[in-house]
């Protein structure tokens, strides 16, 4: 018996060690006129913007670590090619996006929180941080909320997919 508790013991911390791999590109599916992926050549189209340093914090607003320099692309810059599928523009704020991590990690923004309050203007995707360009980040691509309270809750690394749904 104590054999079987160890073994599992030892299973499931070896799961529980799992990284993911850096991920250099990310889709936007769901329901949108067309799935597309977004590749760093793509992402050269856009403006990249300093963001300034964040001040990393968990659930509990406690400090865990500060990340410098930070240079960004709006979010809603690399979305403006997107054409939600909405039968009129009032279903709008139904629409909600899962942001999806390669590490199973997943945020959730409203539509209007990210095209109706400030909040939208201020949500991006990391380029460099730390002097760091985002290609050389061991957990690249990131996702960031520069207006949060606890920063690190949607503080997303290993960026994979963007679904849009709406909320039925």
């Amino acid at each position: 018996m104590h054999k079987f508790i160890l073994l599992v013991f030892l299973s499931a911390s070896a799961f529980a060690q799992e990284t993911a791999k850096p991920t250099s590109s990310f889709s936007i599916g769901g329901k949108v006129n067309k799935t597309v992926t977004i590749t760093p050549d793509s992402l050269k189209q856009y403006a990249v913007k300093e963001i300034g340093d964040l001040k990393v914090t968990n659930h509990l607003g406690e400090f865990k670590h500060e990340d410098d320099h930070l240079k960004g692309i709006l979010l809603k810059d690399i979305l403006s090619h997107t054409v939600f599928t909405v039968s009129n523009p009032k279903l709008l704020s139904q629409v909600y996006f899962t942001f999806s991590g390669a590490d199973g990690y997943k945020v959730v923004y409203s539509w209007n929180e990210l095209y109706n309050t400030p909040v939208g203007d201020h949500v991006f995707i990391v380029m460099e941080k730390n002097g760091i360009k985002a290609a050389q980040l061991p957990d690249a691509m990131q996702m960031v909320s520069m207006l949060d309270f606890k920063t690190g809750r949607r503080y997303l690394h290993y960026l994979s997919k963007i679904t849009v749904s709406a909320a039925e």
